[in-house]
């Protein structure tokens, strides 16, 4: 049966369409085909971004580990009694090996805040003056107290038959610095004496 209605312009892919309907189709494509384009750049930007981060961070806790491993094996085994934290162990192995090392520049910068700049190189000078020989043979370290906030920790120095009394503190506004020692001890005499009503050997 014939159609009555006139045929309409046609193409290949069907009835043409009109100029502001094409122009909104053409803008479609083009926002569609700029994310399109973009999303794979960010993406791939972020995570060379991360990857940076991730092996940045990966990179200073090997050094961090390498270090700790030369001064473990550079050292006599710090032999410990008591009960550390993990803080306040850490601070203690380091004390004596920069003892041993005669590092009084690296001593001075484990002080707490009580002291001055001043007293604590006086005092680190004084301690590797005293104990310097000491530190290089066995040390038992003796912890007393629960080492939450504070910690005494009380050094035997086998070779030299020496006793060093320290005293640890968490530093800082709510212990944001971490573990420091009191060194306020710029007398050589004070600094070098053996703490009272302490046994020799832990």
């Amino acid at each position: 049966m014939h159609d009555p209605r006139p045929a309409g312009p046609a193409g290949p892919t069907g009835p043409t369409e009109s100029p502001a309907r094409r122009e909104r189709r053409d803008g479609r494509e083009r926002r569609e085909g700029s994310a399109g384009r973009w999303k794979p750049i960010t993406a791939a930007a972020l995570a060379a971004a991360l990857a940076s981060s991730a092996a940045t961070a990966w990179w200073l806790s090997a050094e961090d580990d390498l270090r700790y491993v030369n001064d473990y094996v550079a050292h006599e085994p710090l032999r410990v009694v008591g009960y550390p934290s993990t803080g306040t162990l850490h601070l203690t192995q380091q004390i004596v090996w920069r003892l041993a090392d005669g590092s009084e520049g690296s001593l001075a910068t484990m002080a707490s805040s009580d002291g001055s700049t001043a007293e604590a190189r006086s005092t680190a000078v004084n301690w590797v003056r005293a104990f310097r020989d000491g530190a290089q043979g066995p040390v038992t370290a003796e912890f007393h107290g629960e080492g939450s906030v504070r910690q005494s920790v009380v050094l035997h120095f086998e070779r030299t038959r020496q006793v060093k009394q320290l005293r640890l503190r968490l530093d800082g506004n709510g212990g944001a610095d971490g573990w420091r020692v009191l060194m306020r001890e710029t007398d050589p005499q004070e600094a070098a004496a053996p703490p009272t009503g302490l046994p020799e050997h832990p």
